[in-house]
């Protein structure tokens, strides 16, 4: 049988004992010895420290673990002998071995914690660490407890880059440099067992892995490999390898240990992009915060310098110079302030929306914006001046006929965004004013939503304005951005 038994008198002596309890002795004969000094050295765990005392006092049974000097764990069931008990045998001791399920249990709680260790960074290390500095202390800190805990040497993990598929390397420890640098997508067939998990969801255990059509080589010397996903809100986000030179290094139990790491590890990768969102979004809203702080205040700085201008020309050319040294100097510290805001905020972990590579059009245009309302006005800055571009502001027809008509002696403006209420025009009027300076006109008409009395819109139609450049207050960042790149797409097809 597989349990020791052993038959103890009220001094706690050994009096008989089965074959199981003779070879787990540590004594050649274990017949009248204190029954922890026959499985050696040992400490009790608990819960009852005194299992057999308690046992004989109350006449119930009791329970306790053992651990021995050689790092096994015995569970120890101790019960009366009423009936049948005997001077010579006052209770009945059952022993199970149960090192496995103990050391496994341990493992178990050791993995948790190292889990929760991957990611965890104090206040002041998230302010003192950068990016790069945060994702090494995770692969640090990965290599240091899959060495440690999983007992193994070779370990690989690739992140999916969800819209190519391509499994990104993150952390290679023992690969050879060839496999390390292997293309592998998320299929099933052709890209390892590394592109099947990814493809499937489904840990994979490699036992031979001369015998597996799946793997691919990824050290000279590799026997068998267990690979599991990393799933972060039902999603494989990636892959954990892990590899030996032995066959059948690993088991189903490997695999349980290496499936719980792995959420950990997904969700330490998680915070860390967390941490890296938080951290852009805070640098764009210092950002927004400069562009809002002096973009008005420098456009009317321009406004007050362009219809100064318009008054010198033609009397003080002097004058007229200085005033053109002004403006410059005035766009000149507005770019620079936008530089350093930019700057502030690091490009990593921008939402897909937003990403600047998918408007690079936009990038060093120049965006003239006409309306009384100046929020709407700060919201067209807000928007336009994170993908690169250069906004200024009038707030009537008239300050936007001079601003147009003086950018022509710069660099005139790619677009025109007009309200179709104006103070002085409506959007209609100010479009036929600046078809006296350039025609056509690279103009999009903006309106709330409500009745256009003076039916400015139909008419701007009718006199060339494409459907397609009409914008509702207040913005759409994503109906702003495709009006604006159309405006200035029909304006090259026009000019050329």
């Amino acid at each position: 049988m597989p349990e020791g038994v052993a038959l103890v008198d009220a001094s706690m002596q050994v009096t008989w004992c089965n074959r199981r309890m003779h070879e787990w002795a540590q004594a050649a004969d274990p017949i009248g010895l204190n029954f922890y000094a026959c499985l050696g050295d040992s400490e009790i765990l608990g819960p009852d420290f005194c299992p057999f005392h308690t046992a004989l006092v109350t006449g119930r049974s009791s329970t306790s673990t053992i651990v021995t000097s050689e790092n096994r764990y015995f569970h120890v069931h101790v019960a009366p002998l009423k009936d049948v008990g005997t001077e010579r045998a006052a209770l009945v001791a059952t022993v199970s071995d149960v090192t496995r399920e103990v050391l496994q249990q341990q493992k178990l709680a050791a993995i948790h914690q190292a889990g929760r260790q991957l990611a965890d960074l104090k206040p002041d290390e998230i302010f003192a660490m950068d990016i790069k500095a945060r994702i090494d202390l995770l692969k640090d800190n990965i290599r240091h407890y899959t060495a440690d805990l999983l007992d193994v040497d070779v370990i690989e993990i690739r992140l999916l880059e969800k819209k190519t598929g391509t499994l990104m390397p993150l952390l290679s420890v023992g690969i050879n440099q060839e496999a390390a640098d292997r293309k592998l997508y998320a299929r099933p067939q052709g890209n390892g067992v590394t592109g099947y998990v990814a493809a499937t969801g489904k840990s994979y255990l490699c036992e031979d892995a001369s015998q597996d059509p799946l793997y691919l080589q990824a050290f000279e010397g590799a026997a068998s490999s267990l690979t599991v996903p990393l799933i972060l809100h039902d999603q494989v986000i990636g892959t954990i390898n892990v590899e030996s030179n032995k066959v059948g290094a690993f088991n189903v139990a490997d695999m349980q240990f290496l499936e719980i790491f792995s959420r950990d590890v997904a969700y330490a990768l998680n915070t860390l992009e967390l941490l890296v969102a938080q951290k852009t979004d805070a640098a764009y809203q210092s950002c927004e915060a400069i562009h809002s702080a002096v973009a008005l205040p420098i456009n009317q700085i321009l406004n007050d310098a362009v219809n100064v201008i318009e008054k010198y020309i033609g009397q003080d050319p002097e004058a007229v110079e200085r005033l053109q040294r002004i403006l410059k100097n005035a766009r000149d510290v507005r770019q620079v302030i936008q530089k350093i805001g930019q700057s502030m905020a690091p490009t990593e972990a921008l939402p897909a929306g937003c990403s600047q590579q998918l408007h690079e059009k936009l990038r060093g245009r120049r965006i003239l914006v006409v309306d009384p309302d100046l929020q709407i006005l700060n919201d067209a800055h807000t928007m336009l001046e994170k993908f690169g571009c250069t906004v200024e502001s009038a707030h009537s027809g008239e300050e936007a006929v001079k601003m147009y008509r003086n950018s022509r002696l710069d660099a005139a403006y790619d677009v025109v965004i007009a309200s179709i209420k104006l103070p002085d025009y409506s959007g209609y009027q100010l479009m036929l004013r600046l078809k006296q300076i350039t025609d056509p006109v690279p103009i999009a008409l903006m309106t709330g939503f409500g009745w256009d009395p003076g039916h400015s819109i139909v008419k701007a139609r009718e006199d060339g304005l494409h459907p397609k450049a009409l914008l509702y207050k207040p913005f759409k960042l994503a109906r702003l951005l495709s009006v604006v790149e159309f405006v200035i797409d029909q304006h090259q097809a026009q000019t050329v």
